[in-house]
């Protein structure tokens, strides 16, 4: 498994919103946010900018849904803020997840847009099973955001952001 050194010092962890139902012969990658995930998602993308977070980069799955939540998050960033669309995180593995997210040694906070149930596993990987346990003892949310920062120890998460 991939091991993430510092940096970067903080990773945000993303879940997409709340998606549509597949319509008879759509196929689930091209599921859109339902009125509730565009609310969540504005919503959450607010109380980061509260909160001054401001990620360096971002990392999107290229699914729809995932796109879409990634647009609420581009009014809150810096115009320097970078973003990337990668078609891998898309039914992507822990290890894919872990190593985007590793390769990106130049910044100092990156965030990772994608599902479930990778990106609980990759919370998971972070800060470890009973830490998980006790922030999320029902799971990782839509339009959950986890705020976890390097520490001399490893990871902690800081922070958990949801509607």
């Amino acid at each position: 498994m991939t091991r993430i050194l510092p940096p970067p010092s903080r990773i945000y962890l993303l879940r997409h919103a709340e998606a549509q139902r597949a319509a008879p012969g759509q196929k689930d990658f091209d599921r859109p946010l339902n009125d509730n995930g565009y609310a969540a998602a504005e919503i959450v993308a607010d109380e980061a900018a509260e909160k001054g977070y401001k990620p360096e980069l971002i990392i999107s799955s290229t699914a729809l849904r995932c796109r879409q939540t990634t647009e609420a998050i581009r009014r809150i960033v810096s115009p320097s803020t970078e973003f990337r669309f990668v078609d891998a995180i898309y039914n992507g593995t822990l290890d894919i997840y872990l190593s985007l997210i590793a390769s990106q040694n130049g910044r100092q906070s990156v965030m990772l847009v994608a599902h479930n149930p990778t990106i609980e596993q990759t919370l998971e990987a972070l800060i470890g099973h009973e830490a998980l346990g006790r922030t999320l003892p029902h799971g990782f949310p839509t339009a959950g955001l986890a705020v976890v920062d390097a520490t001399t120890s490893g990871w902690s998460l800081t922070d958990f952001i949801t509607e």
